[in-house]
């Protein structure tokens, strides 16, 4: 049997008809995880909790093997997720929100980690607190015998058998501290002893602490008797002004004593205010590019990579001060080595920042070189409002 060219050939026969449960929404036939008709996905929340967790991450962090193909070129490919990301080719890497959202959170946890393992953690209590004795001495000769007291002990410690490294290096430290606060008090007693000589009035104490009272009209504010009172606020709002400064002079004075406390307080703050100042930086590229016609939110993923490799660059510093304070004890010889990658991090972050920029925008050298200078300064005092911001709300809400 022959067929002829012209002949139109015969439709392949129909698939086999495949069972598909009905969509519990709609009753139209599944087909995959999401129904046709509806939209309703065939996964709901009664399931095992394994799985709904395992959906959480992926929707927020999106961990997969898309992450570490993104941090690598993220971070030493200046502008090649951004270019790529512009290209089409997307899927093959974490989305620049969730890269940016994901290394956010994680840099932060390794800042806070890294602070609480800082140097100040050892400290040396010899007849007071920190060397509180050197600094409430009144006579020069007090100074003298409180200090060499302190420092007979430390000495004293140093000298110990067996004493690790480490702990010997905090010793010295220490010592350096004693020291300097016996040369400052000596400083103060010698500047209070001419004024009265003089018949001047003496310099304050710096060591009498600060009640962190409130100037308000030329008089102390206080909640009660002088209260802070904006004519066109509410009562409530009135209130709460005042609530927060109750809680701002209190965090000062506690400050003072502590200031570990409002580092850890503006740190733990700081990733909402680059997530608010993020979307600036975009515009700021926006009008330094204004003739490049590109739309605003191309610009904007230029922004999250940007700080997407900050905040890895902060990640990696991070790591590398708990490894540093590691190796202060443990392994010596290393440290050397590790300052030389803390370094380098600090180097390459601005020099990554303007490849990116030269790359993803293609202009020459001089013309890039202007823009990311006005760029640096713009959004370095934008970044200074913001910290001053957190500063205060700090003080004000913690």
């Amino acid at each position: 049997m022959t067929t002829s060219i012209d002949e139109p050939l015969a439709a392949p026969p129909p698939p086999a008809a495949v069972a598909t449960k009905p969509c519990a929404n709609c009753g139209a036939p599944m087909h995959g995880p999401y129904c046709y008709a509806c939209g309703q996905p065939e996964k709901g929340m009664i399931r095992q909790l394994a799985s709904v967790m395992h959906d959480v991450l992926d929707t927020v962090f999106n961990i997969d093997s898309r992450v570490f193909r993104s941090l690598l070129p993220l971070y030493f490919r200046p502008g090649y997720l951004t270019l790529e990301y512009f290209a089409g080719r997307r899927v093959r890497y974490v989305t620049p929100f969730r890269l940016f959202f994901f290394l956010c959170i994680v840099a932060f946890f390794a800042i806070q980690i890294a602070l609480n393992l800082g140097d100040e953690k050892f400290t040396w209590n010899h007849g007071g607190i920190n060397g509180g004795d050197v600094n409430t001495a009144q006579t020069v000769a007090d100074v003298e015998k409180r200090s060499a007291a302190e420092l007979a002990g430390i000495n004293k410690a140093i000298e110990a058998p067996n004493m690790p490294e480490g702990t010997i290096d905090s010793l010295k430290k220490a010592r350096e501290k004693i020291q300097k606060r016996a040369d400052e008090r000596l400083a103060y007693l010698k500047a209070r002893d001419e004024a009265q000589a003089k018949g001047e009035k003496p310099p304050p104490d710096p060591n009498i602490e600060d009640d962190g009272d409130i100037q308000l009209d030329g008089k102390t504010w206080d909640p009660a008797a002088h209260p802070l009172k904006v004519s066109w606020l509410p009562d409530f709002a009135n209130t709460e002004l005042n609530d927060m400064l109750v809680r701002a002079k209190e965090n000062i004075v506690a400050a003072k004593k502590d200031p570990r406390r409002l580092i850890e307080a503006v740190f733990s703050r700081l990733p909402w205010t680059l997530g608010i100042l993020m979307p600036l930086f975009a515009v700021l590229l926006k009008i330094v590019y204004i003739f490049k016609r590109r739309l605003y939110m191309e610009h904007l993923m230029v922004a999250l990579h940007s700080h997407a490799f900050i905040f890895m660059s902060l990640l990696l510093l991070a790591i590398l001060a708990m490894l540093r304070k590691w190796a202060t004890v443990s392994a010596p010889g290393v440290e050397w080595v590790l300052s030389l990658l803390r370094d380098a991090v600090w180097i390459w972050l601005p020099i990554y920042l303007f490849l990116m920029q030269k790359r993803v925008y293609r202009q020459g050298w001089f013309m890039t070189t202007i823009k990311y200078s006005i760029i640096g300064i713009c959004y370095t005092v934008i970044i200074t409002f913001g910290i001053v911001g957190a500063l205060l709300a700090s003080l004000a809400l913690a």
